[in-house]
């Protein structure tokens, strides 16, 4: 008999200075009492990008396949997910109802990967709206892309 996944939570946000510009992302990941926190950034990109890479990185942390409910502000990702873009985009060779390229199609396949070894729930809250968890994810983000945007002023100097 197979033993239950573990219940994990996913917390994830993205933050972007200038669209594109520098960017960071930040994830707060929760099983019963424990929590890690992660964050990165990347020089040139746009927020979408940093709201998938929390993503990603969230998911690739977990070692083994869970039941993960993903809260996120961005309803670019939620809605992928829960109003079947993702779908449509993948029966149309990754082309939007509007017959353009899927944009970052690459972190979509990375996303799709990752989702395809978990259980995933995908939640969408209001950004910036005092949720306790989006919040640190928001602090973490801002505090990743702050520091490469001071590497970026020190290398430049």
């Amino acid at each position: 008999m197979d033993k239950p996944m573990k219940k994990v939570e996913l917390f994830t946000d993205g933050a972007c200075s200038g669209n594109p510009g520098p960017g960071g992302w930040g994830v707060l990941l929760r099983y019963k009492t424990t929590e890690k926190q992660l964050s990165g950034a990347e020089e040139d990109t746009t927020n979408n990008r940093m709201e998938l890479m929390a993503v990603i990185a969230g998911l690739e942390a977990l070692t083994q396949p869970c039941d993960v409910t993903i809260t996120t502000d961005s309803r670019y990702i939620a809605d992928a997910f829960n109003e079947n873009w993702l779908d449509t985009w993948l029966s149309n060779g990754w082309k939007t109802a509007g017959k353009k390229p899927v944009k970052n199609r690459e972190l979509w396949e990375r996303l799709l990967e990752e989702t395809a070894r978990h259980k995933v729930t995908w939640q969408w809250i209001k950004g910036h709206s005092g949720h306790e968890e989006n919040e640190i994810c928001d602090r973490l983000a801002v505090e990743a892309r702050t520091k490469l945007e001071e590497e970026i002023k020190n290398r430049e100097s």
